[in-house]
């Protein structure tokens, strides 16, 4: 809305995807339901639109139950999209509130729709005025404002209506410019466009008739009749009707070579005119190099820039694109290609010039402009000496013409800023390693490296199609180890044509040695590991540094935090030294405050690190890493299990991260996940001592809430055995207690429990012989739960006495309520339930007063159990319905599994089956998500038993089959008693798995 002042300056744009920019900076618009609800408010031009409208333009038929929710939540989320400054509480500016509704007040001009509809509004009025040429000018900057598909990345019903119209809308757009060009006498040079266009929309009689009257003008009569008769045969065939009077009419007046058909002479009303100048013939440059013919993929980024160098209006200048990305990525191949593929749009030439950026004989900006004078025409002796004054010459002559300019391999935005063109109707391409961000203008383009299809494609155009179509899978894993970095793909084909006798397969041998993937990326005068070495030679010391250290670490990215620890630097500056890698495109950053490096831009890194730094200092990199990760994964556990003793006896050295709540530090581990088990792998498969490896086992045991959130389960599984084989081989009892420790978690997860009670026996043991205290009441406990889950209650309270004690004598009082809680269990299996209750509600007492969040969900967890089985139903589902709220908070979803099987268990034994339904499904939904297949079968058993109770037959006896597979192909004796409930329905017993059998179902530990 004119006049309003809002946080930065905002675009929008619907033509092409749905996208806004704050001060140059695209903005992250969220998921496609959010930017659908966004691009409906655009649409609407600040018009109020009600929740309803919105929900049936976003979902249709179709809407989920709590749709309004949602709602409500994607306005929240754009909110903060759209005015990150906003002051907490404060009213909105952009998107308000009205009535029941919603209005985005955009900024006048904010819109690329707007912009679009006011373009072709002046070009209509310069039509009626008789000045054709300036309403051609007019629409053709219209039109360059759409980049794609209208409203792509939007959905729903609205959206497709809306991109319709804007489809129809664009096209109408078209054919007015194609009249107008046709008038100005362009028939000539629109005869390509219109064979596209008519390509595109076959049926459109005004775009077939358009192209019927440029062939006719050219003197192609035959082709323009030869339209008439494609056009009535399609319109026949696709619709069953004849041309209309238009295109009919045309078709007779060409038969008749009416004269009329010819091009009139344009007298537009620009004033009187004045006696002409001498007009000055320039040379016509055509510098560029030539393109590969074997040019593959790239097609909608090929797409974009050519959208780009079409916009040519005064009010956006002069197009200037900006391709950057690593070296070997093809930015130089896709300029060129580009560049002649645009040729129609600069009809007075294109120049070139190879900045060599990246070399140590830069082309300097004089240099380059004085070539450019000459193949302009301007005789050496007259070429001013000062840049400025050749740069004002070299757009003084490129105005009112139609010039591309190719500037490639430029170092940064100082070297390419005097060579760009100032007048509208030229653009310019410029590629660099860097970003040139600061580049006045440009529009960037982060060239990626390709698709896998594409470096397939490019590779089978190289080595030979037949070849590599025999062996499709071997050529797939070859451009797979070349990172699908184009400049690899393309060496490792010209060896392979080079060399009839080998096989695409003898390639991937060769190429899975790290150590010398480099060495095969060479041919001739190419090699990958030179190009890399061009951007690694301009930079500074400290960045070189960091570019080689950061190699180090084994995991798919690093945060900011970890590469400071790794860098021994602080946050502010690694920051800073990062950013401008990725500036220098040597390393990639996948999402906020995350970077990582291209696999074969970390095999030269390697290289280097190993060519320059001491192994001393490598050792040290990789320590301060896992020390950063186990202190911030210490903070986590004693956040998520306050009172515990087990972040307290962890052996630090180091600090890390800090967190505010169990689901932020949950979240932490979730996201650092991949890269914690990379460190973890790591330290266990170099260790020679116990020193660098008990940092790794300590790690495994402080990363506890991480398993207790279902997402790393067999990660937990594989680092645990690399830890332990290490530890048993160097003889490190300490890290090789922590190891087993930890895999018999994991072992009782899977409901392996003899496995599982021998790994804790073990520890036991070891914990005792070292009087080592980190898990030593926690394994005890461990113990007592597995062996009551086996039915040997009597067995299990003897050891939770045994824990107790040890937690009293060590003044551990959440250690004392962990056993009351989790012994209530075993109570009951002997019949005790009064022994059991009394248990469970002190050990709730305990974590209540102590403050701990955790403990006193799972005591209510377990209070639960016991007031459901002594029939105290309202009781359970209240303490269930409390911790389950606390566990979705917190993400520990194997807690969450477990909380909703054991309502929907709660329910059915109170007869309210649709209940039982819901959180059953949600269980199921859970397990599955987590991949927890005896949870999966419990939640299926448990669902089957409500639905049955619902009467529904026929889907109660499907999840009951299903539950009886997953149980019997994990050994577990509840297969046993569904064959029985079953009866006489058939089954098919699976193939049993390696499973100890489950006599109970599984509890947490």
């Amino acid at each position: 809305m004119a006049g309003q002042s809002f946080e930065g300056e905002l675009r929008f744009a619907v033509l092409g995807p749905v996208r806004a920019w704050r001060d140059g900076k695209e903005v992250d618009l969220g998921t496609p339901l959010q930017r659908s609800i966004l691009a409906m408010l655009l649409l609407r031009e600040g018009r109020a639109v009600t929740p309803t409208e919105m929900i049936d333009a976003v979902w249709g038929e179709e809407a989920p139950p709590r749709a309004l929710g949602a709602l409500r939540t994607y306005v929240s989320r754009l909110r903060t999209v759209l005015e990150p400054g906003r002051a907490a509480r404060s009213r909105p500016e952009l998107l308000t509130s009205v009535g029941r509704g919603y209005a985005l007040r955009l900024p006048e001009g904010s819109l690329d729709l707007t912009r679009f509809e006011r373009v072709t509004h002046e070009a209509e009025a310069a039509r009626r005025a008789g000045k054709p040429r300036e309403a051609a000018q007019a629409l053709r900057a219209a039109l360059s404002l759409f980049e794609g598909e209208p409203l792509a990345g939007a959905v729903g019903p609205y959206a497709e209506h809306q991109r319709d119209r804007l489809v129809e809308r664009r096209i109408s757009v078209v054919e007015t410019l194609m009249d107008l060009d046709l008038e100005l006498g362009e028939h000539a040079a629109v005869v390509s466009e219109l064979i596209a266009l008519t390509a595109e929309h076959p049926l459109r009689e005004r775009l077939r008739a358009q192209l019927m009257l440029a062939y006719y003008r050219c003197g192609r009569q035959g082709d323009a009749l030869a339209v008439f008769t494609e056009t009535r045969e399609a319109l026949i065939e696709e619709l069953g009707i004849e041309p209309g009077p238009e295109l009919t009419t045309l078709h007779q007046r060409i038969l008749a070579a009416d004269p009329t058909l010819t091009v009139a002479e344009v007298a537009e009303e620009e004033g009187p005119r004045e006696e002409e100048e001498p007009t000055l013939h320039l040379p016509r440059p055509a510098q560029l190099p030539a393109a590969v013919n074997d040019f593959t993929g790239r097609m909608e980024i090929a797409g974009r820039l050519r959208t780009l160098l079409a916009s040519q209006s005064a009010a956006e200048g002069v197009p200037v694109a900006a391709i950057c990305g690593i070296g070997g990525v093809g930015k130089t191949t896709l300029a060129v290609h580009v560049a002649h593929a645009a040729g129609d749009l600069f009809p007075d030439g294109q120049l070139y010039a190879d900045l060599r950026g990246y070399t140590d004989e830069a082309t300097g900006p004089e240099s380059a402009l004085g070539a450019f004078l000459r193949a302009l025409g301007v005789p050496s002796d007259v070429i001013p000496e000062r840049l400025a004054e050749r740069s004002a010459l070299f757009r003084s002559l490129l105005a009112e013409r139609r010039i591309l300019v190719l500037l490639d391999n430029a170092h940064d935005a100082e070297q390419v800023s005097p060579l760009l063109p100032g007048s509208p109707g030229c653009a310019a391409i410029v590629t660099s390693r860097h970003k040139l961000a600061d580049l006045p203008s440009a529009r960037l383009f982060d060239l990626d490296v390709m698709e896998p299809d594409e470096a397939l494609t490019l590779f089978a155009s190289v080595a030979g199609a037949a070849r590599v179509a025999a062996e499709r899978d071997a050529a797939m894993d070859v451009v797979a180890a070349c990172g699908f970095l184009p400049l690899a793909v393309r060496i490792v084909a010209a060896r392979l044509a080079a060399r009839p006798s080998w096989t695409v397969a003898s390639l991937v041998p060769r190429l899975a040695d790290e150590q010398r993937r480099l060495d095969e990326m060479r041919v001739g005068n190419l090699a990958v590991e030179a190009t890399f070495a061009l951007g690694y030679g301009h930079l500074d010391t400290a960045q070189s540094r960091a570019f080689r250290l950061l190699s180090l670490p084994n995991g798919p990215d690093i945060s900011v935090g970890a590469a400071a620890a790794v860098l021994s630097a602080s946050v502010f500056d690694t920051e800073d030294l990062l950013e401008s890698l990725v500036d220098a495109s040597l390393l990639e950053a996948p999402a906020p405050g995350r970077y990582r490096f291209h696999d074969l831009l970390k095999l030269f890194a390697r290289r280097t690190l190993e060519k320059t730094e001491r192994p001393q200092a490598r050792t040290m990199a990789l320590r301060r890493l896992l020390g950063f990760y186990l202190a911030s994964a210490q903070s986590a556990h004693r956040l998520a299990y306050e009172g515990s003793m087990i972040a307290d006896n962890l052996q630090v050295d180091g600090s890390g991260l800090s967190f505010n709540s169990v689901g932020e530090a949950v979240a932490w581990l979730v996201a650092e996940g991949d890269s914690l088990f990379a460190a973890i792998n790591q330290a266990a498969a170099t260790a020679r001592a116990p020193e660098p490896l008990l940092p790794a086992g300590d790690l495994l045991v402080a990363m506890e809430p991480l398993l207790e959130s279902g997402t790393h389960t067999r990660e937990f599984d594989q680092g645990t055995r690399a830890v332990l084989a290490t530890a048993k081989r160097i003889g490190d009892t300490g890290s090789e207690l922590r190891a087993r420790y930890v895999l018999g978690r994991v072992l009782f997860a899977s409901n392996r429990l003899r496995q599982a009670e021998e790994q804790f026996r073990i520890v036991h043991e070891l914990s005792v012989e070292r009087g080592e205290k980190v898990v030593t009441g926690e394994v005890m406990n461990a113990l007592a739960v597995v062996v009551g889950r086996q039915r040997r209650h009597a067995e299990a309270l003897t050891w939770f006495d045994s824990a107790m004690r040890w937690y009293r004598e060590n003044g551990v009082p959440a250690g004392e309520a962990l056993v009351l809680s989790y012994s209530a269990r075993d109570h009951l299996g002997l019949g005790r339930p009064e022994d059991a209750i009394a248990a469970a509600e002190k050990g709730l007492a305990i974590f209540t007063e102590i403050g701990s969040g955790a403990g006193t969900a799972r005591a209510r967890y377990h209070l639960g159990i016991v007031l459901s089985r002594v029939g105290r139903i309202a009781e359970a589902v209240h303490h269930h319905a409390e911790c389950l709220a606390f566990f979705r908070a917190s993400k520990q979803r194997v807690w969450e599994q477990r909380v909703c099987s054991r309502l929907a268990e709660t329910f059915i034994a109170a007869g309210r089956y649709p209940d039982a339904v819901r959180h059953a499904e949600q269980a199921l939904v859970v397990s599955r998500e987590i991949g927890h297949p005896y949870g999966e079968a419990l939640s299926l058993m448990v669902l089957g038993e409500a639905l049955k109770g619902m009467g529904s037959a026929t889907r109660s006896l499907d999840c009951l089959r299903q539950a009886f597979e997953i149980f019997s192909m994990l050994g577990a004796p509840e297969a046993e008693d569904l064959r029985a409930r079953l009866g006489d329905t058939p089954v098919v017993d699976p193939a049993v798995g390696d499973a100890d059998p489950v006599v109970e179902p599984v509890v947490e530990l």
